[in-house]
C-alpha cells in the first residue's frame, strides 16, 4: 500500500465523497442498477453515470477520478455491456486504517 498515492487521492472532496457515497450505495444510488438485466448482481457497484450525475461534474472528471482511485487500490471496477460499475476495496481501506491507528 502507498499511503502517499492514497493520501493524495483522498486530499480531493469529490473523490472523498465518491469514497463515502460508495460506502452505502443503496442509500446514496437508490437505482444504481437500473442498466443491468435483473439476472446479471454486481454488488455494491456503482455506474459511472450515476456517479457522475451525483457529483455534478464532467464525465471526463469523474472517470479520471474514478481511475485515480482505482490505480490507488481504493476501488474496484467491474465491465458489463456499455458500463462499468465500481465499489469499495473494502481490504485497502482497511489497510489504510490500521495505517493510521497503528502508524500515525
Amino acid at each position: 500500500m502507498k499511503q502517499i498515492e492514497l493520501f493524495k487521492v483522498l486530499s480531493n472532496e469529490t473523490r472523498l465523497n465518491i469514497l463515502q457515497w460508495l460506502k452505502e450505495p443503496e442509500k446514496h444510488f437508490p437505482e444504481q442498477q437500473a442498466h443491468l438485466p435483473k439476472e446479471v448482481s454486481i454488488e455494491g457497484g456503482v455506474c459511472v453515470g450515476d456517479i457522475q450525475e451525483k457529483a455534478r461534474a464532467s464525465q471526463s472528471t469523474v472517470s479520471h477520478y474514478l481511475n485515480m482511485m482505482q490505480k490507488a487500490g481504493l476501488l474496484e471496477s467491474v465491465r458489463y455491456g456499455q458500463w462499468t460499475y465500481y465499489r469499495r476495496n473494502e481490504e485497502t481501506i482497511l489497510q489504510l486504517a490500521e495505517f493510521l491507528k497503528t502508524e500515525i
